[in-house]
C-alpha cells in the first residue's frame, strides 16, 4: 500500500483544482465566445461572395484594420464580381472612426477635361446600356484606396493585393452568379460583341459558362506593379499610360493630366434621426438624402411589428410606394455641390419639408407622375458592389464601389486588364450640362447606424437604381418591423421605377399586390432584380453578419 505524505496530498489537491479551474476558464471562455444565430465576438465582412468575404477576414485576422479588410475584398470583388466594380471605377466609403466621428471618402469618377460637347443628346431614350468611351469617367479606385489606407490601415500596401493577384494570374472556376448574368441573354450579347471577349469568351466566342476558368493575366501583373510602388503607378505612371492610351486607340478622350489631377473629397457624413436611431448617410452627390427622405416620411406612419394583419401591410407599403414616387421627384436634387451651388438636397432631410410632403401623402389612393415632380423621368439602371467591415477596434467602414453599369461601357484595356466605367451616363435626364471634374449624382449610399443602446449598423446597397429602395426596406424591417438583420435583408422588395411603376419582386404576397393595385397603383413585370444589401451589425457585444443571398454571398468572422 502506497502512503503520501500531507503536504503531498495538499500539492495533489491543489494541482487538481487548479487543473478544474483551468477548464472551467476554458469552457466558460468558449462559450463566451459564440453569439447566437452564428454570430461573432471580434470582428466580420460582408462582401459579395463568399471569398471575398473570407480575404477580407484574413485581413482582419492577420492584424489589419477593417480599411485593410474593405480594400482587399473590394479587390477580390473585381475578380469575382468583375461586371460590379474594379480598378477602373470608383467609390464612396463611409467610415466610423473608435471615437465616433464618421467622415465620408468620396472617390467617385468624375468629368475628363475633355469630352464630347452635346453627350447628353446620345442618353438613351429606353432602358439600354451606355457602351462606348465617351461614357468614361475619371477613375478614382486607386486613389480612394490610397488615401483611407494613409489614414487607417495597419497592414502593408502590398500585403491587401497579394490575395487577388494570385486569384487573377491563377484564375478561378466561373463564380455562379457572374456565370449566370453572363449566360443571361440580355448580358451575353453585349459581352460577345464587346472588347470583353477577350476575357470572358471561350475560343468560340461565347460566353464562359459555369465550371470553366476564368483568368486575369494582364491585370495581375497590373496589380503586382501597384502593389510595388502605390497609386502613383496608376496616376502618374506606366500603368496610366499604358491605360489611356488603350483609351484613345478605342476612340476615348482622357488623357494623363485626368489621371493627375484626380482628388478624392473628404468631407462629414450628414447624420439624421430615425427616432432612437441616428444614421450617418455620405452627402450629395450621393444618394444618401434620398434614402433619409423615405425614412423619415415612414418614420411616422403606422408600423406594426411581425404583424400578419394583410391590411396593416397594404397600408404601410402604400405609403411607402408614395415616399418612392416623391423621392423619385426629388432625384434632381442631388448633384456635385461643387458645381451646384444653387442646388442642394438640405431640404430633403429638413423636418419641415419632410411635414409638407407626408401631408401630401393620400392614405387610400395614388396620383399621377405630375403629382410628385414637374421633371423628366430619370434612366433606370444597375451595377454596384458594397462591403461591409466592422473590426476588433471598432472601427467600421461602409464601401461602396461601382464602374456604374453591368461591366461599365464594355471597354476593356489590353494592355492593363482594366475594365472601364461608364460613369457619365449617370448624369443623364438629372443635368443640363456637363463640367470638367465634375462628380455624377448617384443612388449609392453606405451608411452606419448607431442606437442610443449603443448598437452598430453598418449597411449598404448595389443595384444602380434598386439601392434606394433595397436599403430602405432593409432599414424599416430591421429598426420598426422587429426582424432580424437576415430576414431585413431577405424579404422580398418593392421596387418603384423612375417613371413610378410600381415592381414586386418574386414572392412578395400576392395579397398585398392585390391590394395595392386597388389603390391605383400601375404594376409592372420587371424580372431583373439586381438588389443586394451587405450589413454587420453589433448589438449587446455580439456581431450578424449578413452577405445577400441575392448574389449567392456569404460573410465571414471570427
Amino acid at each position: 500500500m502506497v502512503t503520501f505524505r500531507p503536504w503531498v496530498v495538499c500539492c495533489l489537491v491543489l494541482a487538481a483544482v487548479t487543473c478544474l479551474g483551468l477548464i472551467c476558464l476554458c469552457v466558460v471562455s468558449l462559450v463566451a465566445e459564440r453569439c447566437p444565430g452564428g454570430g461573432f465576438r471580434r470582428a466580420a465582412v460582408s462582401a459579395d461572395s463568399r471569398l471575398c468575404s473570407e480575404v477580407g477576414r484574413s485581413m482582419l485576422q492577420q492584424g489589419g484594420s477593417a480599411v485593410d479588410g474593405a480594400i482587399a475584398a473590394l479587390l477580390c470583388t473585381s475578380v469575382v464580381n468583375p461586371q460590379s466594380m474594379g480598378l477602373g471605377g470608383g467609390s464612396i466609403i463611409t467610415i466610423r472612426n473608435k471615437t465616433g466621428a464618421v467622415k465620408v471618402y468620396n472617390f467617385r469618377e468624375t468629368v475628363p477635361r475633355s469630352f464630347k460637347t452635346n453627350l447628353l443628346n446620345d442618353c438613351p431614350k429606353t432602358f439600354a446600356m451606355s457602351t462606348g468611351t465617351q461614357w468614361i469617367g475619371v477613375p478614382g479606385e486607386l486613389r480612394g484606396y490610397e488615401a483611407v489606407h494613409r489614414q487607417f490601415g495597419k497592414l502593408p500596401w502590398a500585403k491587401l493585393f497579394e490575395p487577388t493577384i494570385e486569384l487573377a494570374r491563377v484564375g478561378i472556376t466561373m463564380p455562379a452568379f457572374l456565370s449566370k448574368l453572363l449566360n443571361h441573354s440580355f448580358v451575353s450579347g453585349h459581352v460577345e460583341n464587346s472588347s470583353l471577349c477577350k476575357i470572358f469568351c471561350n475560343k468560340n466566342k461565347t460566353v464562359l459558362r459555369e465550371g470553366d476558368l476564368l483568368r486575369f493575366p494582364k491585370l495581375a501583373e497590373t496589380m503586382e506593379v501597384i502593389a510595388k510602388q502605390g497609386a502613383d503607378a496608376f496616376y502618374t505612371g506606366k500603368i496610366g499610360q499604358d491605360l489611356i492610351r488603350d483609351i484613345k486607340d478605342a476612340g476615348g478622350t482622357l488623357e494623363m493630366e485626368d489621371l493627375k489631377t484626380f482628388q478624392v473629397k473628404v468631407e462629414d457624413a450628414w447624420t439624421v434621426s430615425l427616432g432612437s436611431t441616428r444614421m450617418h448617410i455620405p452627402p450629395p452627390p450621393a444618394g444618401g438624402a434620398l434614402l433619409a427622405f423615405i425614412l423619415k416620411l415612414m418614420k411616422d406612419f403606422t408600423m406594426t411589428p411581425n404583424s400578419s394583419d394583410v391590411h396593416q401591410k397594404i397600408q404601410m407599403y402604400h405609403h411607402y410606394i408614395e415616399a418612392a414616387k416623391f423621392a423619385n421627384g426629388q432625384k434632381t436634387s442631388i448633384s456635385d455641390p461643387d458645381f451646384n451651388n444653387k442646388k442642394s438636397a438640405h431640404h430633403l432631410i429638413d423636418p419641415s419639408f419632410i411635414e409638407h410632403i407626408r401631408g401630401m401623402i393620400s392614405s387610400d389612393r395614388t396620383h399621377d407622375y405630375n403629382y410628385y415632380s414637374n421633371a423628366k423621368p430619370t434612366a433606370d439602371h444597375f451595377g454596384t458592389t458594397h462591403v461591409s467591415v466592422l473590426d476588433e477596434d471598432g472601427l467600421a467602414v461602409s464601401a461602396t464601389s461601382t464602374i456604374n453599369q453591368i461591366f461599365g461601357g464594355t471597354i476593356y484595356s489590353p494592355r492593363t486588364g482594366i475594365i472601364l466605367n461608364n460613369e457619365l451616363s449617370d448624369f443623364c435626364w438629372r443635368a443640363d450640362k456637363l463640367r470638367a471634374g465634375e462628380q455624377p449624382p448617384s443612388s449609392m449610399t453606405p451608411i452606419i447606424a448607431e442606437s442610443k443602446s449603443g448598437g452598430l449598423l453598418v449597411m449598404g446597397g448595389s443595384g444602380g437604381s434598386m439601392i434606394t429602395s433595397a436599403v430602405a426596406l432593409a432599414m424599416m424591417n430591421r429598426l420598426w418591423l422587429g426582424m432580424d438583420l437576415k430576414d431585413a435583408i431577405a424579404a422580398p422588395i418593392v421596387f418603384v421605377d423612375s417613371r413610378n411603376i410600381v415592381h414586386f419582386e418574386r414572392n412578395f404576397e400576392e395579397s398585398v399586390i392585390k391590394g395595392l393595385k386597388a389603390r391605383g397603383h400601375k404594376v409592372g413585370n420587371w424580372t431583373l432584380f439586381f438588389n443586394v444589401v451587405n450589413a454587420v451589425e453589433m448589438e449587446d457585444g455580439c456581431i450578424a453578419a449578413v452577405s445577400d443571398t441575392r448574389k449567392i454571398g456569404h460573410s465571414a468572422g471570427y
